[in-house]
């Protein structure tokens, strides 16, 4: 290829990367995002109601998995014999891969490259849930779709459509994140390419321009960055062979980004409702926290039998016969500081500590079942942010709290009695999935809405419609929220 030909081509290249990097960036990555949290919150409602139906255990290590860089769960194939030990290790470790994606990965254009590509795509295809069946090769595939049926069983109707909806959604957004990431793959390919072609092969002649040429030229030129056999043997042929110039064509009109026709204008979105589904799932976790109640007073009542000699006994009958207030008990638990990094105690007197909890469950209960929705739709969105922000915050202390209180019990029961300890591992997990999801909305509710301001500034935007009357009780908080 003529040395003029390959610089245009060249330019015409870096042109069209410009314009899909662009694309990406604006569209592509956001919807991305979505895509894999929509994914891990099916994945994480099948997940906690396998544990809940004790079908897999509770791996130990979980909540000490420190994850840096995203990798693929085992998928070796394992004997029958260690299938409960095996998936109850993978399925944990895959919860906490997809966990680090959506809330702590960096999906950015400059940040990803092919290999993160290719992590992030492992982990979607880890399970196949396009062809989700027990009768499926693939050994992952297989063992969670039997998982999934055995789940199936004595369960209410409500617990069957969210099994279904989980599996369904699993499905679809496989789908869309395998085209996106398909997307992101041609753009890093050729950017590869590009690269190649702008530090190495430019001025190169075709005797030159070798598979082995190209490798020794690699380290000093392009220092870290890997050797993609494939890649730089397609390189070779779009600038050197007969065949280029229809291969360098193809590529240019697979990264032509397609102009948009203008589209009839959509109704402004209603910001408030964004607010409105946050607080919807803060009163969501209303149950997640009863359920956790029941078990940690069961555990309570395992440490504190230990206690009941006849003087004890005695005391306890007075104050109930007496309507006395029970006797303070005080536990001491311990976690981690995240600003400081550190471990650090706290004294926690129980029954206030209940009291307090039974407080807060009927008052998220009544954002979703009581006239608190009327209430917090007349607020302004300003006031409806605070009482998020506010909730969010509550409900990431308080599962805090409760991991401890969990620890807490298991490390002072007697050995004899562990069977009757509670674990509220997959609670816990249902309940960061509720405030994370809050959180969510929150930052879509400000990214929206500082979006649309910037395009009220340039004369685009409209005044969003008024919101209209709720079909069906959502949460929020009253004014002032009474126990």
């Amino acid at each position: 290829m003529a040395d003029s030909n390959l610089t245009n081509y060249i330019d015409t290249l870096q042109q069209c990367l410009d314009a899909k990097r662009e694309t990406l960036d604006k569209s592509d990555l956001g919807q991305l995002k979505e895509e894999l949290r929509a994914f891990h919150i099916s994945y994480a409602s099948l997940y906690n109601l396998f544990l809940k139906k004790k079908l897999i255990d509770e791996d130990p290590y979980k909540q000490e998995a420190k994850i840096t860089e995203i990798e693929v769960p085992d998928a070796t194939i394992f004997q029958e014999a260690k299938r409960i030990e095996q998936l109850t290790i993978r399925l944990a470790n895959y919860d906490n891969q997809l966990d680090y994606l959506v809330n702590f990965y960096q999906l950015g254009i400059d940040f990803l490259n092919l290999d993160r590509i290719k992590r992030i795509m492992g982990l979607v295809r880890y399970i196949d849930w396009s062809s989700f069946s027990a009768d499926s090769p693939n050994q992952m595939t297989k063992s969670v779709a039997l998982l999934t049926n055995q789940s199936k069983t004595g369960v209410d109707a409500l617990t069957l459509n969210i099994i279904g909806e989980s599996t369904q959604r699993l499905n679809k957004t496989t789908g869309t994140i395998l085209k996106i990431i398909k997307d992101l793959s041609i753009y890093y390919r050729e950017k590869y390419k590009l690269n190649v072609r702008l530090n190495i092969t430019k001025d190169m002649s075709a005797g030159e321009a070798t598979m082995e040429g190209i490798r020794k030229k690699m380290p000093s030129a392009m220092p870290g960055q890997p050797f993609y056999k494939e890649l730089i043997d397609e390189l070779i042929k779009e600038d050197y062979s007969e065949s280029g110039s229809d291969l360098r064509d193809s590529i240019l009109n697979i990264l032509k980004v397609k102009e948009n026709k203008p589209k009839a204008a959509k109704p402004g979105v209603v910001f408030k409702n964004i607010l409105l589904d946050g607080i919807q799932v803060i009163g969501g976790s209303a149950g997640t926290l009863s359920e956790i109640a029941s078990k940690i007073d069961e555990n309570h009542n395992v440490l504190e039998s230990r206690k009941k000699s006849f003087f004890e006994s005695i005391k306890k009958l007075i104050r109930q016969i007496t309507n006395a207030a029970p006797e303070e008990i005080f536990y001491t638990i311990e976690y981690l500081d995240p600003t400081k990094g550190a471990p650090v105690k706290e004294k926690i007197n129980y029954h206030q500590f209940r009291d307090d909890l039974d407080k807060r469950i009927r008052i998220y209960n009544s954002f979703a079942r009581g006239p608190a929705y009327q209430k917090i739709a007349a607020m302004t969105e300003d006031q409806i942010i605070v009482y998020l922000e506010r909730y969010i915050k509550e409900l990431t202390q308080l599962h805090r709290t409760l991991n401890s209180f969990d620890e807490f019990f298991k490390a002072n029961v007697e050995p004899g009695e562990r069977d009757k300890i509670k674990g509220i591992k997959p609670d816990l997990s249902a309940l960061k999935n509720s405030y994370v999801k809050a959180n969510q909305l929150r930052h879509e509710y400000s990214a929206q809405k500082e979006e649309d301001d910037q395009m009220k500034r340039l004369g685009v935007g409209t005044s969003s419609p008024p919101l209209p009357p709720p079909l069906a009780p959502a949460n929020a908080p009253p004014p002032a929220p009474s126990a």
